[in-house]
């Protein structure tokens, strides 16, 4: 990788048995740093037993940079759509609507399995912007159901619009709640309508207790794991930049939460990643 060796976690132990990691984005850098060397991730998360990324691009040239990639990796499958922080910047400027016919193009190729991330985010984007940002879900949940493909829903301080708009539209048969940051009686509700619930470096922080409260309800026929790379970084490596060759580290904890083995999950784990993604 192209970081440096100082912000570069160790390897941790591998895993018995590999897992995807469901949600990552090979675009993006932190703090002004170069892009990550995608074959040097993919070789340094193999080794680690993650073998198999999805690839998030979630505004124009990232799902433009996504389709390039998973061309040319095998490791690499897809997702595109317009984040829903850049819903209401497209709108604003007049090009929604040409962003979405580009995103509904990009969404056809064949290892674009992932509609998303979309969804709602009130932390970023004030009350002026959260009609662009309702109409951006409700938009891509349709191109979701259109086209087969799993939704993933980005969901930050907005789970009830989350929840009720799903519930309004009708969910895609596969819907996985990316990052998932909601309590116990959400987990719940969410296992109730059959999303997945995909669990990031945040469930490992020491202040997550309610995060892990929710994943010891979560039965394991509905978890996934992501890094959401570059960002959250299990710990002890909070705050250092992510990568999936760090997947165990969420997963052994994850594992602890659920008192399960940790090959057992992850079995669960590629079981339900190969179930919504479909082969490599």
């Amino acid at each position: 990788m192209s970081d440096s060796a100082r912000d570069r976690p160790p390897a941790p132990h591998p895993l018995p048995i590999a897992v995807v990691d469901n949600h990552t984005h090979l675009d993006l850098s932190r703090d002004g740093s170069a892009a990550p060397d995608i074959q040097a991730v993919i070789e340094a998360a193999t080794a680690a037993g993650v073998p198999r990324m999805v690839q998030i691009g979630c505004d124009l040239p990232g799902a433009r940079f996504t389709v390039e990639v998973i061309e040319r990796y095998g490791a690499l499958l897809g997702g595109v759509a317009l984040h829903p922080n850049e819903a209401p910047r497209l709108h604003d400027r007049g090009e929604l609507d040409s962003a979405r016919s580009e995103i509904e193009l990009l969404a056809s190729h064949p290892r674009v399995r992932v509609i998303g991330e979309t969804g709602l985010d009130y932390f970023r984007t004030g009350t002026e912007g959260v009609a662009a940002q309702q109409d951006s879900l409700r938009w891509h949940i349709d191109l979701a159901k259109r086209t087969g493909k799993t939704l993933q829903i980005h969901d930050r301080d907005a789970h009830e619009d989350v929840l009720r708009i799903l519930a309004e539209e009708g969910a895609p048969v596969n819907t996985v709640m990316h990052c998932f940051s909601g309590d116990i009686a959400m987990a719940r509700e969410c296992v109730r309508r059959g999303y997945f619930l995909s669990f990031a470096g945040t469930v490992t922080f020491k202040n997550a207790t309610g995060l892990r409260n929710a994943l010891a309800v979560t039965p394991m026929e509905n978890l996934l794991v992501e890094t959401d790379a570059p960002y959250l970084t299990p710990s002890p490596h909070r705050g250092a930049t992510n990568a999936p060759y760090l997947i165990p580290l969420t997963v052994r904890a994850m594992a602890a939460v659920l008192s399960t083995d940790v090959a057992s999950l992850c079995t669960a784990l590629a079981a339900n990643s190969e179930l919504l993604y479909g082969p490599w």
